[in-house]
């Protein structure tokens, strides 16, 4: 017999994160061998593996790769000339290379702004930053405890944070309406839920900034969160992996400043609750590398941290070649800079693409991915629809994305499109693949303009209309089209493209509190959900 933990199926896997995974790996998309796959935007790197030919698109490889050609002793385990190599074979001390760890904590400061001071002592090395917000949940909570998370999050931590640990996880709802930023009521409202369950609260965990928004947390999110963590006495876990990828303003506030600027903590032991999660896979883009680490001020749960470590150390190898890099302080400040406005660049690609086709993306200044909004599209306002369009994205127009119900955002219709780990001619292939099932589609796109689908020479009547009296009461609009309803079943439908009838729908929906359409949106609605669910089809 198996043991309970290899039987028992929480690790995750039937998330959509992990089946788009899948299907992209059965269909890959290569420019020569394979143009019709499945293109990978939900991976949050700056690199790509084709599976014919194994080649790789980053936005800075070639910044790292020249150091590496002018700098052949790092590379060759040399130093002045000397071979490193029976001192790096041999075991190490485990808690990792006392130079690598101080130009980590420099390289962290630089990253930072040098607004903050990072002691070497206090970091915890570990094999990327899965293995640290692991290593945490075991130092700071019981199974059974929970921590609480912002929606939406990174869809790993139902594997990283829960899987071996028993951690459970309780959502803080953030809206849209809002731009989902975290509130005083929305911590409140997710700690009474979970002692409602009956659960222990042992911290919050935030990305900062965030995956999957790309945003960075305001200085004000952070004080709620310092103050609402002091007066329950729980611990911070701020998961900073893609702090230094910040291309645009506000700049980046890390935890650690935001202690350091706030007001009367020296009395409430919230300093030795505050940890910090980092990695190089994001900021220099070296996943493979594995190399994360654990910051803290709670000298309990590094020597607690460091002792377990020991199960996905870093190879001393990796270490030696990384102080190198990080050791020349002219080529890091390069880097970062030249990283900064490449994502930038790349992003604004992204962006510019989608709102061609009608779609609008979140705010954002971080990351490697935009938050995209495609509530226009979705059938209707639930999830299972939300599964209907990522299936569609997905199997026809041949694109990997994270829809948002794997990140468990509270509301159907945003997905998570990744932009950095691709060539420029991939990127723009995925905007037109996009856009062209968007005009296929047709609808009302996020600012409420008429997007026409793709059709024949011969006008279609009933959508004219629809589209010229889009400036009238919405109540009207939705009036007249149900009005024509039945001529177009009778004489005009044929198969074709989509009618968005979904749209009058929508737009009777939000004037339902006008007292003309009060009794009208009772009786309409019903009728339109039964023209929307036969797919009606014209020409």
């Amino acid at each position: 017999m198996l043991s309970r933990k290899a039987r028992f199926n929480s690790h995750g896997q039937d998330s959509s994160y992990f089946l788009g995974w899948e299907e992209y790996q059965k269909n890959p998309y290569h420019h020569l061998h394979n143009p019709s796959g499945i293109i990978q935007m939900g991976l949050a790197e700056n690199q790509a593996t084709c599976t014919f030919v194994t080649c790789f698109y980053n936005l800075s490889f070639d910044i790292i790769e020249s150091w590496l050609e002018n700098n052949p002793d790092a590379t060759g385990f040399h130093r002045n000339g000397k071979s490193l190599f029976r001192e790096l074979a041999l075991f190490q001390d485990y808690r990792g290379l006392p130079s690598f760890k101080n130009e980590l904590a420099d390289f962290m400061g630089e990253i930072r702004g040098n607004k903050v001071r990072f002691d070497p002592n206090r970091i915890v090395l570990t094999a990327g930053s899965t293995s640290a917000n692991e290593t945490l949940m075991f130092c700071l909570a019981e199974p059974g405890d929970a921590f609480l998370l912002p929606t939406p999050y990174y869809p790993g931590f139902d594997r990283d944070l829960k899987w071996r640990t028993g951690v459970e996880i309780v959502p803080i709802s953030c809206s849209s309406s809002n731009k989902f930023r975290i509130t005083k009521p929305a911590l409140e409202e997710a700690y009474q839920h979970a002692q409602k369950l009956n659960l222990t609260v042992k911290g919050v965990l935030i990305t900062n900034p965030s995956n999957p928004l790309g945003t960075s947390m305001t200085r004000a999110e952070l004080n709620h969160l310092i103050s609402f963590a002091s007066a329950k006495r729980i611990h911070i876990v701020s998961d900073e992996i893609y702090s230094g990828t910040v291309f645009d303003t506000p700049s980046f506030i890390s935890i650690a400043q935001a202690m350091m600027e706030y007001k009367n903590l020296e009395d409430t032991g919230i300093w030795n609750r505050v940890h910090i999660v980092y990695s190089l896979s994001k900021d220099l883009g070296l996943p493979g590398f594995r190399v994360g680490m654990i910051y803290s001020n709670n000298q309990t749960v590094v020597a607690a941290a460091t002792k377990m470590s020991s199960f996905g150390l870093v190879s001393s190898q990796t270490q030696h070649l990384l102080t190198g890099i990080l050791a020349d302080k002219n080529f890091i400040k390069s880097y970062i800079d030249k990283n900064r406005k490449r994502i930038r660049k790349r992003k604004q690609m992204l962006v510019s693409g989608l709102l061609s086709a009608g779609i609008d993306c979140l705010k954002s200044n971080a990351g490697l991915f935009c938050w995209v909004d495609m509530r226009h599209l979705l059938r209707n306002d639930t999830f299972e629809a939300e599964m209907e369009l990522w299936k569609k994205v997905l199997y026809e127009v041949g694109l990997n994305v994270s829809p948002g119900s794997s990140c468990h955002c509270g509301e159907p219709g945003w997905f998570r499109l990744c932009f950095a780990n691709m060539s420029k001619e991939t990127l723009k292939l995925s905007v037109k693949r996009i856009k062209a099932f968007v005009d296929s589609v047709g609808g009302i796109d996020s600012k409420g303009r008429m997007i026409s689908p793709k059709r024949s020479n011969t006008p279609f009547v009933a959508m004219e209309v629809f589209t010229k009296v889009l400036d009238a009461p919405a109540f009207l609009v939705a009036f007249l089209f149900l009005q024509i309803n039945k001529k177009l079943l009778a004489s005009e439908l044929v198969p074709g493209d989509r009618v968005n009838l979904r749209v009058s729908r929508l737009i009777l929906k939000d004037q339902s509190h006008h007292p003309l359409v009060r009794d009208l949106f009772k009786v309409r609605v019903n009728v339109l959900d039964k023209l929307i669910s036969q797919e009606i089809y014209y020409n």
